[in-house]
């Protein structure tokens, strides 16, 4: 068993034997302990080992609002998994998203091309000094801007679940 699912059923042991407590503290007490648990206690440190890439969760639940297939999506992700600092674009070669993904180099060469024409991305070229080209960066300020397009529809629906949370809660 995971630390974390340890970490979150002892305070619910401890909860669900005491006197007076009620369903809704019940809740409460889990989403606290849940929601305030640091990264380290929610994936084993072997997980974390090779670090990890900060995703907007508006990406995440706007995948079909935009219109990206699960292989396109799964190359943004691989594209983003690059994205070191702000400055810089992200450049892995084909053949890495590639190996990554179990997939053939000329297909994630259609899914980027599918990606650039539908305004995700833009292939920057990139060149080794005296050596030739090397793997194109990828400017995601396309995709940038889609999901700040996108970002008024989830906060309305946010607000509604917020909303809708409190009407249970209060009952």
């Amino acid at each position: 068993m995971f630390p974390i699912m340890e970490t979150i059923k002892k305070p619910l042991k401890k909860l669900s034997s005491a006197k007076g407590v009620t369903a809704k503290s019940k809740a409460a007490a889990t989403t606290a302990t849940t929601s305030t648990l640091p990264k380290k206690e929610r994936w084993p440190s072997a997980v974390m080992a090779r670090g990890y890439t900060q995703i907007p969760s508006i990406l995440l639940w706007g995948q079909g609002k935009l219109g990206l297939k699960p292989d396109e999506f799964n190359v943004l992700l691989q594209l983003i998994s690059h994205w070191w600092t702000r400055d810089q674009n992200p450049h892995p070669s084909k053949e890495t998203i590639a190996r990554r993904m179990n997939k053939d180099p000329r297909t994630i060469q259609r899914h980027l091309t599918t990606l650039e024409d539908a305004g995700f991305i833009k292939r920057v070229k990139r060149f080794k000094m005296h050596k030739g080209q090397d793997s194109n960066g990828y400017d995601l300020r396309g995709l940038i801007k889609k999901l700040k397009e996108i970002a008024p529809d989830f906060e309305k629906t946010t607000d509604q679940n917020r909303r809708r949370r409190a009407k249970v809660e209060s009952k």
